[in-house]
């Protein structure tokens, strides 16, 4: 085995023959005493000749030191990098003329390395031509929306040796990679200032990373590539096998892991200086870079925004990603002082969502002061532009003030008199989710067909009453409800529909922890007075049919892999709970039965309750994991590096 110094000259003496010590000082970074030692070291084992050409003995010795592969992650979600990553993922961005992937493929083909594989997840067609062009391994990680990076490493880890461990979207001003490396280490730049990045503490003249620390101060911190020797890949691969399965590994980093096993990964620190390394963590940093880059990329969401709010692409700026669904990406950006949301929508929403509907519903509740944000949306692709309305609270259902604004709200809708050419029936909307379980089992419990029926035929008796259908949103619950100061406003319509009035009450109702007390002070909250024995039955009847709805939606969650906890029994309790309060006040109907029949029950304390302070329960996760609130200004964590 050779020693650090030993391979830095003899692998200079295979770089440049008939090198001279002067320049074997400068490419080694040794002194000139301790290259003219190890030279002659060399000489005397044979591993270079007097000329200081290397010989056959010493390629020999440079064996184990040659790097076999090199892997690109590419399957990450980079939503910091928004909004362009919701067209196209960052790796394919063209960065001074060049594709960000092919431009790293091309720099580690000239140092030597052919065999590299590049792992894909997020739009992974748009990285398959890699393997004709370059001739590449494309591997797809079909975790990649689920886990961090460690799910990249796990899917090529037999590949693991001599490896270089690269990520798709950075960019190297001088190409860092060599043909024969001497052991593990870790890209590193220094950073002034404070910083969030992971910071490196090390020592020796090696810089072995003895600690790593996310943020610091005036720091050599991780930055670019990594470079594995097969030990490191060994070991690494079976801590990688031993807690790949645990509950905490999904989330993490494969750096995570690193830190956490940091004694048994030796890994040195190879430093690079400022401005050979530059990994773009927002628009704004690679406009910075490439200043034309604004102005030359393709993308349809800066088309959307100069055409709706008459801008240039350069007047955009101040991007900042906000908390992702499945069904939308969003980010708020900056024109002049003014500051606006964009809402993406997801790849296959459009089979799930009529965005006609949800369009038609947004004008409405515009023109209505209901939701305030509202500028734009367009009804065929589903984007939408929105005043940035800043949040002060979280809705609760156990503050009076709040509750009363939301009905209020509701109340004001429903009796508009505004129509839209977009009916939704809850229920039969619930048939068709009954129809995905029938495969499964997952209908087969015990009191499954009681449940059914009991919501069939509380339905045939709403349908019998022929109330007209109102404008309806159809999923008002408490996160849809944005508190900004004394103001409460109703967002995000995606489910929005004609359909009767009582189901925008049982949405709201169904995902609180009210008793059944606290629900009817509720319903007088909407009604501003003592409900009528009609209105009572009709709205108790349609809490225990959308109650099951929402049961029926939850099994499907939980059947797909996605559990929303508490919430799955909570539906049923309340399908239950309500559906035999709704027989009770049709028994108590046709006996004449004034004193059931009736929402004033004596000695309840439903006002008080609705106006105590709760524990907040937890938030139920909405239809088909199925949007992101585009005004929550919150970041997911993210899986830029995959």
């Amino acid at each position: 085995m050779l020693t650090r110094a030993q391979f830095s000259v003899l692998d200079c003496c295979r770089k440049y023959p008939a090198s001279t010590q002067r320049l074997m000082v400068q490419a080694t970074d040794l002194s000139l005493g301790t290259v003219n030692s190890t030279i002659k070291d060399l000489i005397a084992s044979e591993l270079i000749d007097e000329d200081y050409n290397i010989t056959d003995n010493g390629m020999a010795a440079l064996e184990p030191y040659k790097v076999d592969n090199a892997i690109i992650m590419a399957a990450g979600l980079s939503s910091r990098f928004a909004p362009i990553s919701y067209e196209r993922p960052k790796g394919v961005l063209k960065v001074l003329g060049e594709v960000l992937v092919e431009r790293q493929i091309r720099q580690l083909q000239e140092a030597g390395i052919t065999d590299i594989t590049v792992v894909v997840g997020y739009m992974k067609e748009e990285f398959f031509y890699l393997g004709d062009k370059f001739g590449v391994n494309i591997v797809v990680n079909p975790e990649y929306s689920t886990r961090n990076n460690n799910s990249t490493i796990k899917v090529v880890e037999e590949r693991l040796g001599n490896t270089y461990i690269c990520s798709s979207d950075d960019y190297f001003t001088v190409n860092p990679f060599e043909a024969y490396v001497y052991g593990s280490y870790y890209a590193a730049t220094f950073e002034e200032g404070k910083t969030k990045e992971y910071c490196l503490g090390y020592k020796g003249k090696n810089k072995l990373i003895t600690s790593v620390t996310i943020g610091g101060e005036n720091a050599w911190v991780m930055m670019g590539h990594a470079y594995w020797d097969r030990e490191y890949s060994k070991t690494f691969r079976r801590i990688l096998d031993d807690v790949y399965d645990n509950p905490g590994t999904a989330g993490k980093l494969w750096e995570d892991i690193y830190i956490e096993h940091i004694d048994e990964l030796p890994m040195v620190v190879r430093k690079y200086h400022h401005g050979i390394i530059w990994e773009f963590d927002s628009l704004d940093e690679l406009s910075q870079f490439d200043p034309l880059f604004i102005q030359n990329v393709d993308s349809t969401i800066f088309d959307n925004i100069c055409k709706v709010l008459d801008c240039q692409k350069t007047d955009i700026y101040g991007i900042e990603p906000i908390k992702q669904g499945m069904t939308n990406l969003s980010f708020s950006f900056y024109i002049g002082d003014n500051r606006y949301v964009y809402r993406h929508p997801g790849r296959g929403t459009e089979d799930i969502i009529n965005r006609k509907s949800e369009a038609a519903s947004q004008g409405v509740a515009a023109k209505l002061g209901i939701d305030k944000s509202f500028i734009f949306e367009d009804p065929d692709t589903g984007f939408k532009i929105s005043h940035f309305i800043e949040s002060t609270g979280k809705f609760d259902y156990h503050n009076r003030d709040h509750v009363q604004k939301a009905m209020k709200l509701l109340y004001t809708l429903h009796r508009s008199g505004e129509t839209t050419d977009f009916p939704l029936d809850m229920h039969e909307d619930t048939k068709k989710q009954i129809s995905l379980l029938r495969n499964s089992d997952r209908t087969k419990f015990n009191d499954f067909d009681e449940l059914f029926n009991q919501a069939d035929e509380l339905n045939e008796l709403i349908k019998k009453e022929g109330l007209p259908a109102v404008i309806c949103h159809n999923d008002c619950y408490d996160d849809n409800f944005m508190v900004s100061g004394d103001d409460i406003y109703l967002i995000d319509w995606e489910y929005s529909g004609m359909s009767d009035y009582a189901s925008d009450l049982a949405v709201f109702i169904c995902d609180s922890d009210y008793t059944y007390e606290e629900s009817l002070e509720v319903l007088r909250m909407y009604f501003g007075r003592e409900l009528t024995s009609e209105e009572l039955l009709h709205c108790v009847t349609y809490i225990s049919v959308v109650s099951f709805h929402w049961f029926i939606w939850a099994l499907y969650q939980d059947m797909v892999g996605s559990p929303v906890g508490e919430y799955l029994y909570k539906y049923y309790s309340y399908t239950k709970l309500f559906g035999g309060k709704a027989r009770e006040l049709i028994e108590a109907a046709n006996n004449g039965d004034a004193s059931v029949a009736s929402t004033s029950s004596k000695g309840h304390s439903s006002r008080a309750k609705i106006g105590e302070a709760r524990r907040p329960s937890d938030r139920r996760k909405p239809f088909g994991q199925r949007k992101s609130n585009e005004h929550e200004h919150k970041y997911d964590a993210d899986k830029d590096n995959q």
